[in-house]
């Protein structure tokens, strides 16, 4: 995007507090874009406070923002909970014919991710949302978002001092995934196309989860397929769940019989200084002595290549 583009400003899930959402618009004014905030952004449930407005109320800014031309980019300001529930709202015909735009959000908002790459095959922005306290005073992660944005190509590589390879190896895939409750709450949704994510590397990361329940949401996704054929797997943060040597101990478990390489701790998700990554589009997944997840080259989303070691990590 260009200085003096128009941006949306939506909530497809949860609402964002008025002096959060004020935060949020002066930012983007500050990278020198305009925003138009839609009426989800402000919008109040009448029975449940943790929707931003009626689920077609927030349906119909997602369609309209993306279906405009006059605008250039769709922020989604917060997550919580309700992308979900607008999902089967989305006239996808309708969003299929507009030109595509990027779009940004994370948690809930991989319930959208996942539509909109299945249904309009279209990549999108995994990042920290506009409206989350501390956005500003966190340096790393304003900034990461604000390159995305503004110079999207400048970045092409991901990583963490606490990066660890738990399956050693190199994979190429397409980028996929996001938040892992959410992943698992929007399996086997009807009218879904046929599950196919073969070639791809996923992202994996939670926020306010027991070991537990992320055990539970790893054995859904496996149970359905979802992991069937994937060439790499790339943990993020786990901020406020379990400790992650439990975390990763369980992946360990469970995902390192896939055989395919396996890092931790890149640094997107809920965590300080959160990366912004691009999904739906060709990466590399380094497990090795400096791990690292990198965009592509991939030249054929079907003709991906695998090499690994299948040895586990430290």
């Amino acid at each position: 995007m260009r200085p003096g583009d128009r941006v949306a400003l939506v909530a497809p899930a949860g609402p964002a507090p008025a002096e959060h959402l004020a935060v949020a618009a002066d930012l983007v004014e500050s990278w020198g874009l305009r925003p138009v905030t839609y009426p989800s952004a402000t919008a109040v449930h009448t029975r449940a406070d943790y929707l931003s407005g009626d689920d077609r109320v927030r349906a119909d800014d997602v369609q309209q923002a993306w279906c405009d031309p006059d605008i250039a980019g769709v922020f989604c300001i917060r997550g919580g909970y309700g992308a979900v529930r607008i999902l089967d709202l989305l006239d996808r015909d309708a969003m299929a014919a507009a030109a595509p735009k990027p779009l940004y959000g994370s948690s809930d908002i991989t319930a959208l991710h996942e539509w909109m790459r299945e249904q309009l095959g279209v990549p999108t922005w995994f990042t920290p949302m506009l409206s989350i306290p501390g956005l500003v005073e966190d340096h790393v992660s304003r900034d990461a978002l604000r390159t995305a944005v503004l110079d999207p190509g400048a970045v092409r590589e991901w990583t963490s001092p606490g990066a660890v390879s738990l399956v050693e190896g190199q994979a190429e895939g397409t980028l996929i995934g996001g938040n892992l409750s959410l992943l698992s709450m929007t399996t086997g949704a009807r009218d879904r196309p046929p599950l196919d994510n073969r070639g791809c590397i996923a992202l994996l990361e939670d926020f306010t989860e027991s070991t537990y329940r992320i055990d539970g949401y790893l054995h859904a996704l496996l149970r359905s397929g979802w992991f069937d054929g994937v060439t790499g797997i790339a943990l993020g943060s786990w901020a406020r769940c379990s400790p992650v040597e439990e975390i990763h101990a369980l992946c360990l478990e469970l995902l390192g019989p896939l055989g395919v390489p396996m890092v931790g701790e890149v640094g997107f998700g809920h965590g300080p200084g959160a990366h912004s990554i691009p999904l739906g589009v060709p990466g590399v997944l380094r497990a090795d002595d400096e791990p690292a997840l990198q965009l592509g080259p991939v030249t054929d989303p079907r003709s991906h290549s695998l090499t690994s070691s299948g040895r586990l990590g430290q």
